[in-house]
């Protein structure tokens, strides 16, 4: 499995998401920078947290525009995986590839702590190795992770199991309806997630809980590969 990690004008969490590639998975990994207009040899594209462009009009609205979003959209398209971590994933629901929209925390605070979650849903591509209603703990880092969606888009992201993260009782940090701290599309090869997985991959950081993300990835592209090949 090939993967690429996006660099914007402000990226900050790119190396980090990187190194819990290579030390999770052991994959190839690539740094590709915002201007790139061919992904197509990239099987998982990670699209990592930070401040793209400083978060100028508001998060992810002027990265959505960059020349690698197309490539990002064709490989959303092509079945592919596409992981938006904090401002990758408010990069994706500027580019219509997640619904919703994230807005400012309800304390209009930066956030900055490890916070529980709750696994919704263990049937995703990117949660096979959890367990369902499973409990874990996740750095989150961010000012703008009030997720939001309006009631229409609310209730089909409930019934079709869009929700894969939420937020423990009592440990909303930000606002975020329904609790949400992750969804997937309706394909769901693409997960956006305010949580940072890649800075949850040993205990020496406070928890080894993200892991699990890499290696459930792994996981289904082989069998997914196998399948084809055979």
């Amino acid at each position: 499995m090939k993967c690429a990690v996006i660099q914007f004008p402000g990226s900050n969490c790119d190396f980090d998401a990187v190194k819990a590639i290579e030390a999770t998975i052991a994959q190839p990994v690539d740094l590709v920078w915002h201007t790139a207009t061919d992904l197509s040899q990239y099987d998982f594209i990670v699209v990592p947290g930070g401040f793209s462009y400083g978060d100028y009009l508001r998060a992810g609205a002027i990265a959505r525009f960059a020349a690698v979003m197309k490539e990002v959209e064709r490989a959303a398209a092509d079945g592919r995986f596409v992981l938006g971590i904090c401002n990758g994933f408010q990069v994706l629901t500027e580019a219509g590839l997640l619904p919703g929209a994230l807005r400012r925390n309800e304390s209009l605070q930066f956030r900055c702590e490890l916070t529980e979650l709750v696994v919704a849903n263990a049937a995703t591509a990117f949660t096979r190795h959890y367990q369902e209603g499973e409990r874990i703990v996740i750095p989150i880092a961010h000012g703008e992770g009030n997720y939001y969606a309006d009631e229409q888009t609310l209730r089909r992201l409930q019934t079709n199991g869009q929700i894969v993260f939420r937020y423990a009782q009592g440990c909303n940090p930000n606002g975020s309806i329904d609790d949400i701290a992750g969804i997937v599309n309706e394909r769901g090869n693409v997960l956006g997630m305010m949580p940072h997985p890649e800075r949850a991959i040993h205990s020496r950081l406070g928890s080894e809980d993200g892991t699990k993300v890499f290696t459930s990835i792994l996981q289904v592209w082989r069998e997914t590969h196998a399948a084809i090949q055979s």
